[in-house]
């Protein structure tokens, strides 16, 4: 009974306290017509370990996700998360408040932050990065909330190799601010021309490379035209270890990137938290929104750190806050930094070229099954495949063989039929060569 602290002489004195008479009689003026009567037919309690022992009988019904064959993607992907990464991020010199109101008694964390920050910047090729945001979703949908602000220009085009969820978080955000989010219509099998779409009454166009479906693409182009017309160009990354091996957006003209790094920071099971990387150019960076740790020497020359910029309503007045985030993913944020420390430069390259090459190595076994083409030719560590049979079935049908064979398009555009038959597949270092092996030859005989 640990879970119900209230003995039956304190509910019966608390009910007697205020005039009523049983339970039932203290929720009698709730009209039995709203009431659900699910909510009320709920089985007796349990015991902890009866509760433990019906939870494990539920969870042996799951399919055993950490040792199956895992192809999955869409903007979540498993990477192998060392077990040093678990140990240093309990260290005692990173414990602090959820949000430190006197952020310099917090020298550890603010180191971490100024860390991370500097990495973002460097992995991005950008000149400056903030302390983090919630997640991918909500950078994107901040980077052209600033764009607006940077250009006095209230319409957006975005492309349709952006992530869907990535498009409705924005156009949700930016939907009571007067802002006209334009989305283009998503297509496996082309990369958008959007040069021949920019036009002077743009805030921002914002694209994703790899996108959502794979494409790798050079924006350095689409960069020009859109800085001839006065226009900010914002690229999305879902998948940032991507950003050890392709030509960083940075070096190809981008004015604000943005990126999900849960991929780094920690597996997939975390579920929820993310960690918004979100980096721009130092010409904008007072119009960045969130916080920013700098570096600084106190008054015994010994070197220190404290908030630069904290441009959100906490720090700010309200009507010049550039947003409205709370805090920064400070523990995500750190799990990332720490990752990237142990991989260093020249392992994040390799741990890039090893996905990129594992994932040729499917796409060329997939594309030698009658019927199954790849629509894209140049793509990172994730591809779509155009089936002859619907994607959801094939993935059922992996499934029920114990792998996680990639996730259907359809399931993010359930009204779009041209997309019923694209799966979309990522491979990674966590892939074994018998896990390769094992897909091609299930995909195999689900297509025959």
């Amino acid at each position: 009974m640990r879970y119900l602290p209230h003995t039956d002489v304190e509910r019966r004195d608390m009910l007697a306290a205020i005039g009523a008479k049983s339970l039932d009689d203290l929720f009698a003026d709730i009209p039995q017509s709203v009431k659900d009567a699910a909510l009320f037919d709920l089985p007796e309690h349990l015991s902890e370990m009866e509760v433990e022992r019906e939870l494990a009988v539920l969870a042996s019904e799951n399919l055993n996700c950490g040792n199956a064959p895992c192809f999955l993607g869409a903007g979540a992907y498993r990477h192998h998360v060392p077990a040093a990464l678990d140990y240093i991020i309990q260290r005692g010199e990173f414990l602090t408040s959820y949000t430190p109101y006197q952020p310099e008694i917090s020298q550890g964390t603010l180191q971490a932050v100024y860390e991370f920050q500097t990495q973002v910047a460097l992995m991005t090729g950008m000149e400056v990065a903030n302390a983090s945001m919630y997640d991918g979703a909500t950078a994107c949908a901040e980077a052209a909330a600033m764009a607006c602000r940077v250009t006095k220009r209230d319409k957006v085009l975005m492309s349709g190799s952006v992530h869907p969820q990535y498009r409705e978080v924005t156009r949700a955000a930016l939907k009571f601010a007067g802002v006209q989010v334009e989305c283009l219509v998503p297509d496996p099998t082309v990369v958008d021309d959007l040069t021949a779409l920019v036009s002077n009454d743009l805030a921002c166009v914002v694209m994703q490379t790899p996108g959502f479906f794979g494409h790798l693409q050079d924006i350095s182009l689409l960069a020009d035209t859109c800085h001839a017309q006065g226009v900010l160009l914002v690229v999305c990354i879902t998948e940032p270890v991507s950003l050890g091996m392709v030509k960083l957006p940075g070096d190809m003209g981008a004015d604000i990137v943005v990126c999900e790094g849960q991929s780094i920071a920690g597996p997939l099971c975390f579920g929820g938290p993310g960690v918004g990387l979100f980096a721009t150019r130092e010409k904008f960076v007072r119009q960045m929104p969130g916080r920013l740790a700098g570096q600084t020497t106190d008054q015994d020359g010994c070197r220190g750190w404290v908030l630069t910029l904290s441009t959100r309503e906490q720090h700010i007045r309200r009507e010049k806050a550039t947003s409205n985030i709370c805090t920064n993913s400070g523990l995500i944020a750190l799990a990332f930094s720490i990752h990237m420390t142990l991989l260093g430069e020249a392992g994040f390259r390799s741990l890039a070229e090893l996905n990129h090459a594992k994932a040729v190595s499917v796409a060329e076994q997939l594309e030698a099954i009658d019927g199954v083409r790849i629509e894209i030719p140049a793509f990172f560590n994730e591809f779509a495949v155009n089936l002859p049979k619907p994607a959801t079935q094939i993935a059922e049908v992996l499934a029920q063989e114990g792998i996680l064979g990639g996730v259907p398009a359809s399931r993010f555009y359930p009204t779009q039929p041209q997309l019923e038959n694209v799966l979309l597949v990522t491979v990674t270092e966590t892939n074994t060569d018998s896990d390769l092996e094992t897909f091609f030859l299930a995909m195999k005989e689900a297509l025959a």
